[in-house]
C-alpha cells in the first residue's frame, strides 16, 4: 500500500508563503513571457489565476506581490520533507515538483493501521504549516494521481481502485498534455473510455510511454521508483517577503525551521551538537550565528531557545531577507536513561538543556565547571573547564577519581573550599579526625607545611581547618564540610 502527499501551495510555501492576507503570486519563465505560475488565496479572490500574463494579473490586483519561482528551493523544501517522511517508512519517494511518495503497507501495524496513520500524518504536517493532500491505494502511480483529486481516500482493494480510475477525466489521469490533447481531439473524455479499448488499440492511440503509465495505475506494470536516502547533513532555507530588521519577527520563521531539523533528526535517530542560523541581507554579507552545545539534542523546543537567545544577543547589520539552518554534523543521540524509580518530574529542566540556556544568555566562559588536579596543595588541586555533559566528569588523566584516593586511605576533601584560608575563631570544638600533614611546592616559591583536621566548630559545623606544622594554635579555616 502507498500514500501520496501533494502539496498543492508548494512553488510559494517553498520559498515561504509569508502573509496570507497579502495578494502573492509565483511568477515562472523568462521575459517576455513570463506567466503566473500560482497563486494564493487572497491573490485567487481578485481573479488572479495560474497562467495569466504579468500584465493581466496586475490589472487585476494592482498591490499583487511577484515571486520569481525558485526550482532549486522547490527541490531542496522537497528533500527535507522527504526526510522528516523518513519517520514514517523505510520506503521513501520525491515525487516532484510537489509530491512525496510513501509506501505504508509495512508501518500500518506498527502505528495502529491506516486511520491512525494518516492523522498523525496529517497532524505533523499541519504543525510544520503546509498545506496538502493525501491519498493512499495499492501502488504509486494510482496514489499520486488519486491525491490531486479526492483528498482522503483510501483504497486497499484492486476492484476498487479500477472503479476509482474510472471516474477520472483524462486531465487527471497523469498523462503528458500533448497525449491528453490528442485523446481529446479523438472524442475520449475520461480513463473508462481508454480502459475498455483492446489493448493494441490503445497502445496504437496513445503510445508506449503513456501505456505504460496506464498499466502502472491499474498495478499492470512493475513500478521503478528511486528510493530516497536522507543526507549526513541538513540545510534548510526560507525566503522573505520583505526585509525583517528586528529580531524578535525572524521568530516565526525560525521555529519553523528548527521544528523541521528536529523532526529530521528523529527519522534519523540522530541529534545535533553545532549548527549554524545564516541571516541572507540584501547588500551586506551574510551573518552566521554559530551555536553550540554540550551534548547531541533534537528537542525543536531546547533548539529554539538557544537559537532564540543567540539571535537576541546580536545586532542585525542590516534587513534580513532569507533565514537558513544548517547543520553540518548530525552524530547519533544517545538519551540520558532515567533510574527505575526516578521521580524527577516531566517538566524538570534536564542539565545539559539548563547549561545550554545559560551558557547561550551568559556567554560560554561564563559557565565553566571544575576538574581534579594531580597537586597536593588544596588551592591547587583544581581548575576550571568547560562544563561536562550530565552523568560525566572531566578529570585530568593523572588525576585519581574520589574513589581511588578513599580506598588508599587519604581524608576526604570538603566540597566548600574557601578562595583563601582565614582564622577561625574561637578554636574548634572538638577535633573529628586528623591531622593529615601536607608538604609541597618547595620548588615553585609555594612551599607549605600545614597539619589539616577535621573539626566540629561551637556551633555544630564540620570544618577543614590547618595549623602550620608542628604548630597547637593558629586555626585556619579552609572549607566546609556539608
Amino acid at each position: 500500500m502507498w500514500a501520496c502527499i501533494r502539496f498543492p501551495h508548494w512553488p510559494l510555501q517553498a520559498i515561504g508563503s509569508g502573509d496570507e492576507a497579502q495578494p502573492c503570486a509565483v511568477v515562472d519563465g523568462q521575459p517576455p513571457r513570463r506567466r503566473i505560475a500560482f497563486a494564493n488565496a487572497a491573490a485567487r479572490a481578485t481573479g488572479v489565476r495560474s497562467g495569466h500574463t504579468l500584465a493581466a494579473a496586475q490589472a487585476l490586483c494592482p498591490r499583487l506581490k511577484l515571486r520569481q519561482r525558485d526550482e532549486a528551493a522547490e527541490r531542496h523544501g522537497l528533500e527535507a520533507l522527504a526526510a522528516w517522511a523518513y519517520r514514517f517508512s523505510a520506503e521513501v519517494v520525491l515525487a516532484p515538483p510537489d509530491a512525496l511518495l510513501l509506501e505504508v503497507g509495512r508501518s500500518l501495524s506498527l502505528f495502529g493501521g491506516w486511520p491512525t496513520l494518516q492523522r498523525r500524518l496529517r497532524g505533523e504536517l499541519a504543525e510544520l504549516g503546509y498545506a496538502h493532500t493525501l491519498a493512499a491505494a495499492p501502488n504509486a502511480t494510482a496514489a499520486h494521481v488519486l491525491a490531486a483529486r479526492h483528498d482522503g481516500l483510501a483504497i486497499t482493494a484492486p476492484a476498487s481502485l479500477l472503479q476509482a480510475l474510472d471516474a477520472l477525466p483524462l486531465t487527471a489521469a497523469g498523462l503528458d498534455e500533448p497525449v491528453v490533447a490528442a485523446l481529446r481531439g479523438m472524442g475520449f473524455r475520461g480513463l473508462r473510455e481508454l480502459f475498455r479499448l483492446p489493448r493494441a488499440e490503445l497502445a496504437r492511440r496513445v503510445g508506449p510511454a503513456a501505456l505504460d503509465h496506464l498499466d502502472r495505475l491499474r498495478g499492470q506494470a512493475a513500478e521503478r521508483l528511486p528510493r530516497y536516502r536522507p543526507p549526513d547533513r541538513y540545510e534548510r532555507r526560507i525566503e522573505l517577503n520583505y526585509g525583517i530588521e528586528n529580531s524578535t519577527a525572524l521568530l516565526f520563521p525560525l521555529r519553523r525551521l528548527l521544528t523541521e531539523l528536529a523532526l529530521f533528526l528523529s527519522a534519523r535517530d540522530g541529534g545535533v551538537q553545532r549548527f549554524a542560523l545564516v541571516l541572507g541581507h540584501e547588500r551586506e554579507a551574510k551573518t552566521r550565528i554559530e551555536i553550540g552545545l554540550l551534548t547531541p539534542a533534537r528537542e525543536a523546543a531546547t533548539l529554539f531557545e538557544l537559537a532564540r537567545t543567540h539571535l537576541e544577543r546580536i545586532e542585525l547589520p542590516a534587513a534580513v531577507h532569507s533565514l537558513s539552518v544548517r547543520a553540518d554534523e548530525l552524530p547519533p543521540l544517545c538519551p540520558l536513561h532515567r533510574d527505575l524509580f526516578d521521580d524527577t518530574r516531566g517538566e524538570a529542566l534536564e542539565w545539559p538543556a539548563l547549561v545550554e540556556r545559560l551558557r547561550a544568555r551568559l556567554g560560554a566562559t561564563s559557565v565553566r565547571g571544575l576538574a581534579r588536579v594531580a597537586e597536593h596543595r588544596p588551592e591547587r588541586a583544581w581548575r576550571f573547564v568547560a562544563p561536562a555533559p550530565a552523568g560525566k566528569s572531566v578529570a585530568t588523566r593523572s588525576a585519581p577519581s574520589v574513589e581511588t584516593v578513599d580506598r588508599r586511605g587519604t581524608p576526604p576533601r570538603p566540597f566548600w573550599l574557601l578562595p583563601q584560608p582565614r582564622p577561625l575563631r574561637p578554636a574548634p570544638a572538638a577535633i573529628l579526625a586528623g591531622p593529615e600533614r601536607i608538604e609541597s611546592g618547595w620548588w615553585d616559591g609555594g612551599d607549605c607545611r600545614r597539619d589539616y583536621y577535621l573539626v566540629r566548630t561551637r556551633v555544630g559545623q564540620r570544618a577543614w581547618v590547618f595549623v602550620e606544622a608542628g604548630a597547637s594554635d593558629g586555626w585556619m579555616l579552609h572549607g566546609w564540610f556539608a
